[in-house]
């Protein structure tokens, strides 16, 4: 198989315009479990045409107690309905008991560790009925505690629950450098059969180290490393990761074709089986307490001097996931909420994005939900008092990303025609999954049109009364304003109330509401997908 690329947002329309010649596709898992809108439409298209593998980063399989059997469900229902050629994680953890820490955090290397990663990847095995493949990691601190290399622990997982690895030869060279590892040592200790993948990417270099940021070309002795992996372990499927800083797709493809050209000079290894010995116990009690004060230090240093003894080599570097975690909350919520970022400035939002996370840490790992609460927060945030709007444009935005991450709305035409008025009038709405609705005092449906592509001019004037819709019929968010009293309609049906309830509300606000009209726009405009005349009104 020639080696592939990951398929990222910014790609899209190029790689579906183009078709280029790879051998296949990786995505991030957590970006699909949605299964929904326009993400979703581009992969089921390029899966029509590519093999595609998913790549986790949220199962956190080292977590003592951070481990998410509801993020597992979501995961095995992406697969089922995916079918990809390969699913990988990570040797990492991410989670506490009580919030996800969203990284790839180091593991200490011993038995203890060791029994409880196999046994999580049994059960995810289980759940997804079939082999998982399992990435080594590149970090910035070991552990006093370690009793084994990476390799020998990945080697031994491998063979204890036939699980394959994923070799990623950047993160080699990265621990090479921060730990003074050999790799190729590394790659030794693996027997052939237990890699399933190699990983190709680029690398930061820092007066702290080497960060695995993936926003680089391949380094000349990754591409060493490359070779000797082939010449260890075969032609097994190879790809190019690019996660920050994106170049013009032609560079990945590029980097994808070096990749092919040196394995075409490699004597290739030699396969061997693995042999699967089932998982023992998985005790836990000490790790928990290091997983706890490791937690603990990347929201207040003042638990440094607690986490430093534990560690071996330069306790600082802990400083570099306290950075990784503040930048994956930033990013998370410059995914939501773009409009807030432009209107505050990049300075402001990182800053709100730290008091906001320390305050309301995530508790899923996919980060798509971690911006719920900022709307409320931002409220009551002091140096955001004098700019009082910019809670109700989060408000906004955040119904925006709801809409994009909604279930799709599938349904058969629906028609008022043959009902009984009072049929009619105790009849209740389905509404379109992705359908939000919004109310302030403020312009926030001007200001955010003011800072789409191509949109108006900032308002001149903040202080006006806005209701708007805002739903997904298709692929794309629509933000439409509506009148007052379609609104109150609109909201009487969210809240589970009847026809006749609903029309009454729109009464209430605008006694020459026109009926007809605004079924009609209901209906054909999928906002109303389907009646329940058995459903009861909310409470």
């Amino acid at each position: 198989m020639a080696a592939g690329i990951g398929l990222r947002a910014p790609h899209y329309r190029d790689f579906l315009d183009r078709r280029p010649d790879v051998g296949w596709v990786e995505v991030h898992t957590e970006n699909f479990l949605a299964r929904a809108g326009h993400d979703w439409r581009v992969l089921s298209a390029v899966r029509r045409d590519y093999p595609v593998s998913l790549h986790g980063v949220g199962l956190g399989l080292g977590a003592v107690h951070g481990f998410s059997e509801d993020h597992l469900a979501r995961v095995a229902a992406l697969v089922r309905a995916l079918d990809p050629v390969l699913v990988s994680e990570h040797l990492s953890w991410g989670a506490l008991r009580d919030r996800q820490l969203n990284d790839l955090l180091p593991l200490r290397l011993d038995g203890e560790a060791l029994a409880l990663v196999a046994a999580r990847v049994q059960r995810v095995q289980d759940v997804l009925g079939r082999r998982i493949l399992v990435e080594n990691v590149s970090t910035y601190v070991r552990f006093a505690g370690d009793a084994m290399s990476e390799a020998d622990f990945l080697a031994e997982l491998a063979r204890r629950t036939g699980c394959g690895v994923l070799l990623d030869v950047n993160n080699l060279y990265v621990n090479q450098r921060n730990h003074g590892e050999d790799p190729y040592a590394a790659i030794a200790a693996l027997p052939p059969g237990c890699v399933g993948e190699i990983h190709l990417g680029g690398h930061l270099v820092t007066d702290d180290g080497l960060i695995d940021h993936h926003g680089a070309r391949v380094a000349p002795p990754v591409w060493d490393l490359y070779r000797a992996a082939l010449a260890r372990f075969g032609a097994v499927p190879t790809l190019v990761e690019w996660d920050t800083d994106l170049p013009p797709l032609d560079v990945l493809l590029d980097e994808a074709a070096q990749a092919d050209a040196i394995a075409a000079t490699v004597e290739q290894g030699v396969v061997a089986d693995v042999i699967v010995v089932p998982p023992g116990p998985a005790p836990a009690a000490g790790l928990d307490a290091l997983q706890q004060t490791f937690g603990a230090a990347l929201f207040d240093s003042a638990h440094d001097a607690a986490l430093a003894p534990l560690l071996k080599g330069d306790p600082r570097r802990i400083g570099i996931y306290r950075g990784n975690l503040l930048a994956h909350w930033t990013r998370a919520l410059a995914s939501a909420y773009p409009v807030l970022r432009q209107l505050v400035g990049d300075e402001f939002f990182e800053a709100l994005a730290g008091v906001y996370g320390r305050a309301h840490p995530a508790v899923d790992p996919d980060l798509n939900g971690f911006g719920a609460a900022l709307p409320g927060f931002l409220a009551g945030f002091a140096p955001a008092a004098g700019h009082p709007y910019l809670p109700d444009v989060a408000r906004l935005e955040w119904c925006v990303h709801e809409a994009w991450f909604a279930p799709d709305g599938h349904a058969p035409p629906v028609s008022f025609a043959g009902l009984a008025p009072d049929a009619f009038e105790a009849a209740r709405a389905v509404l379109h999954p992705s359908l939000r609705l919004h109310a302030s005092p403020w312009t926030t449906v001007a200001l955010w049109r003011a800072h789409q592509a191509g949109g108006p001019d900032f308002p001149d004037e903040l202080r006006a009364p806005t209701h708007a819709l805002v739903l997904r019929p298709r692929f794309d968010v629509v933000v439409d304003t509506i009148a007052a009293a379609e609104y109150a309609a609109l909201a009487c049906l969210a809240r589970g109330g009847t026809f006749g309830a609903a029309l009454d509300a729109a009464f209430d606000v605008d006694g020459d509401f026109d009926v007809a009209a605004h079924l009609g726009r209901w209906l054909d405009g999928g906002i109303v997908v389907g009646l329940n005349e058995e459903a009861k009104a909310a409470p």
